[in-house]
């Protein structure tokens, strides 16, 4: 078995997001990819009730595809995910808008297995603004209290798609770490969606993990970006931060067709108003050689290449992301 070989079989690997639609073909690329965990997105402008259909075809497909994948409750599953060979599903918010305005939603679908929420989805709602919003007012008075619900609940705390205001008043304000699941920095690419070095400072000063998306255009070559752009990324992240912050986070869309009215709905301002980007549409590329959910491996020798140690590539592949969810989730050790 090579090094590289070796690496990627230790490595408990865990995907920050995916948005993909999701059949027992993706499921069986997470164990081509040996991907441990995975964090699933099950709402995007969802209200309570589609929300709730979400949770309940995930609790359908947990029974269908048995042999391929797991819930995750706890950061204990994770581990159980990969003595067993399946992949862990975490489920996930990219927007706060299935709780409406009840606070204690947060526990009801944190008990569901919803461990990790991001704030706010490009624009603004009832907790603060998106990175879209024309005018950024930061976290409001409701935003505050949910926050302490969702430490209070255990619910990680994502800031992917926040404004730079809102972001920065959520780092000053929580108890708790909190994540950047799927960014890029704005060091290297000058775009409004990926995220300048104080804020990626910041949230690591929380104790949180900056994961790092393989969003093509957000990078400086755009869709011509190979593996060693996503490389770059990482090594700008890790000089920055520190390797015990730094962790990837895909935001793959596997089968759902650009154009095509699932990724179209989603750049819609809360899914029915003026177009955000033109991204549901148009061609979104991934990095050559990172395409695929199975082509995990390509980027473990990669790494190694570019003279990353065995210690690094664990700790950014799952160690880190495991800290933050012994945590934040509660029950284990930090």
């Amino acid at each position: 078995m090579s090094v590289a070989n070796a690496v990627h079989d230790e490595a408990i690997l865990i995907d920050g997001l995916n948005i993909c639609a999701w059949d027992r073909r993706i499921f069986e690329e997470y164990r081509q990819g040996g991907v441990t965990a995975v964090s699933c997105t099950t709402a995007v402008w969802e209200n309570f009730r589609a929300s709730m259909d979400n949770v309940g075809q995930w609790l359908r497909w947990y029974d269908d595809f048995a042999d391929l994948i797991m819930p995750v409750h706890t950061a204990a599953d994770i581990l159980r995910a990969k003595e067993l060979g399946k992949t862990g599903i975490i489920l996930s918010w990219q927007n706060t808008s299935p709780l409406e305005d009840r606070l204690d939603y947060v526990r009801l679908f944190k008990a569901l297995g919803v461990g990790i929420m991001q704030l706010t989805y490009n624009t603004q709602n009832y907790a603060g603004s998106g990175y879209q919003e024309a005018k950024d007012s930061g976290l409001t008075g409701w935003g505050d209290e949910l926050l302490d619900e969702m430490a209070a609940a255990g619910v990680v705390c994502d800031l992917s798609h926040v404004g730079d205001r809102t972001s920065a008043d959520v780092i000053a304000r929580t108890k708790r770490p909190v994540a950047f699941t799927h960014v890029l920095p704005r060091a290297l690419f000058d775009r409004p969606r990926n995220k300048p070095d104080d804020l990626m400072q910041g949230v690591a000063g929380t104790g949180g993990v900056v994961g790092l998306s393989l969003f093509a255009p957000g990078m400086k070559n755009g869709n011509d970006s190979t593996l060693a752009d996503y490389v770059e990324a990482i090594d700008h992240v890790v000089d920055l931060v520190g390797e015990d912050h730094v962790a990837i986070g895909t935001d793959f869309s596997l089968g759902h067709p650009r154009p095509g009215p699932f990724l179209e709905w989603c750049n819609l301002d809360k899914g029915r108003a003026r177009k955000l980007t033109d991204f549901g549409s148009k061609p979104v590329k991934k990095p050559a050689g990172l395409e695929r959910i199975r082509d995990f491996p390509n980027l473990t020798r990669a790494l190694l290449q570019a003279g990353y140690s065995k210690e690094r590539i664990l700790k950014i592949y799952g160690g880190n992301w495991m800290r933050v969810l012994r945590q934040v989730w509660g029950g284990e050790p930090a």
